[in-house]
């Protein structure tokens, strides 16, 4: 690689920038331009950095919370200042239209001022034990402890956000963190290494290392590194769990989510807009995109054409133009599968409504009608702009249709009526129901995560706070309450 030293981009080794002899270049998705070369850590360098962690992990346990908080706030404060910036970084090495990046960066905000509060508020409980007479006097105080370092593993489609979901809730909890982003858009999750280098953390609570993914079981082998946190796909994901029984493993996996639209739901341009432009938003490329959409077949006929009309209606083009809502997908290869996968339905029967176009790595957006029901596009991940429309009699038939998948991350249901709402929630195998809306929708500091081969565990400040650490119960005798 010829590139000067000063036009590498640094890693941050327990807080330090450090650069090596080996890199790697990160390329526009759009137009394949170079956005930057970055460092590789040498196995040497990583070794050092998971030394660190471990070495700071009783320091960084004991640090005060308003240490974490104001840490945490410190990083929300200049990500806020520097908001424009990062987000035209999140665009150059992720393809994202530059307004839903935006939405990122604020939403990355949002999860660091969360884990600010989360960090005050995280005191354990007490627990009177006197209710049985042999306890007088005795009251039992239980607390939560960091599990030791974390490993912190985050995917391209949300190269901020879901970085913060890993950082931010091990600063709160005073665990020490490693985190490996994605290969193919580190630069926003070196650009929290930056900032963070500039809090009080003890050295070594957060190193960011940039390394390839053929090293990642290394540090996933790594017993100083007992918890680990994966965000990404399925079969690397439950390779991890299978590898490493004995640590706490978290997996944020992948999904197809179902919206059911309901016969009793007043506004469908509502419906057909939301679930138009929350098909498309990211490229498609998001575990909670809406791919299945199951429609009351008393308002098929009157909900299609509304929905083909706002998915035609996405603007396509130049992720950094504002008026861009669907930018390329991360690579030519993920749009070539999309591409074989709508390709692979249509000679299977379906219909075509719109889309169904490949250019370069971008995906037109896609809606198909009269999809077989075992085809890739309904039992798989399509991780691109691709709805299927599927017809149902019954409310009971159209939860059975959502529960018809390996997957169980979120699920939507626009409907008014309180029963089905409630039986959603009691019948829907899935993470998190979202009525009156699609399943897109996430609040960072709800509990997130799915069921089945969607993963273990939950993402969001208080639940993830809660997978890094362990109870520990202190009994006291004697007391007079």
């Amino acid at each position: 690689m010829s590139a000067s030293s000063s036009d590498i981009v640094p890693f941050w080794l327990a807080g330090e920038a450090a650069t090596s002899d080996r890199t790697f270049e990160v390329h526009h998705p759009h137009d394949g331009s170079l956005v930057a070369v970055v460092a590789e850590p040498t196995p040497e360098q990583t070794e050092r950095a998971v030394a660190a962690a471990h070495a700071v992990r009783a320091t960084a346990a004991a640090t005060p919370a308003h240490v974490r908080a104001a840490a945490l706030n410190y990083v929300a404060d200049q990500l806020t200042a520097r908001s424009e910036e990062v987000a035209r970084l999140i665009t150059a090495e992720n393809g994202k239209p530059v307004k839903w990046a935006r939405l990122e960066v604020a939403r990355g905000i949002s999860t660091f001022r969360w884990a600010a509060e989360e960090a005050r508020r995280f005191s354990g409980e007490l627990q009177r034990l006197d209710t049985d007479p042999s306890a007088t006097g005795r009251i039992a105080v239980t607390r939560r402890f960091p599990r030791g370092a974390v490993l912190g593993i985050s995917p391209f489609n949300f190269p901020l956000n879901l970085v913060a979901h890993k950082i931010a809730p091990a600063i709160a909890v005073g665990a020490p963190i490693i985190l490996k982003p994605a290969p193919k858009t580190p630069l926003a999750a070196l650009l929290l290494g930056e900032i963070l280098a500039g809090t009080d953390l003890p050295a070594g609570s957060v190193s960011v290392l940039p390394v390839p993914n053929e090293r990642a079981g290394d540090l996933v082998a790594d017993p100083r590194l007992p918890v680990v946190s994966f965000t990404g796909s399925g079969p690397v994901g439950w390779s991890i769990k299978d590898a490493v029984p004995r640590k706490h493993v978290t997996l944020e996996l992948g999904g197809n989510a179902a919206v059911v639209v309901c016969s009793d739901y007043p506004d469908l341009d509502w419906a057909a807009t939301r679930i138009a432009t929350f098909s498309n938003y990211q490229g498609g490329q998001s575990c909670i995109a809406v791919q299945r959409v199951l429609v009351a077949r008393d308002r098929y006929h009157e909900f299609v054409p509304l929905l083909v009309d706002t998915v035609k209606a996405q603007v396509t083009g130049d992720p950094s133009d504002d008026k861009t809502d669907v930018g390329p997908l991360i690579d030519v290869a993920a749009a070539e599968r999309v591409e074989s996968w709508v390709d692979e339905a249509v000679g299977q029967g379906a219909e075509l409504l719109t889309g169904g176009v490949r250019d370069n790595a971008s995906y037109a957006p896609t809606v198909l009608a009269g999809v077989p029901a075992d085809a890739t596009v309904n039992r798989e991940e399509v991780f691109g702009p691709v709805l299927t429309v599927t017809p149902f009699d019954t409310v009971d038939d159209a939860f059975a249709l959502v529960n018809d998948s390996q997957f169980g991350l979120q699920a939507g249901v626009f409907t008014r009526d309180i029963q089905t709402a409630f039986a959603a929630q009691r019948v829907l195998e899935v993470g998190g129901v979202i009525v009156g809306d699609v399943p897109s929708y996430r609040a960072d500091q709800m509990p997130y995560g799915g069921v089945k081969a969607s993963g273990v565990g939950r993402e969001g400040l208080r639940s993830a706070m809660t997978d890094y650490t362990e109870e520990r119960v202190m009994v006291l005798t004697g007391v007079d309450l």
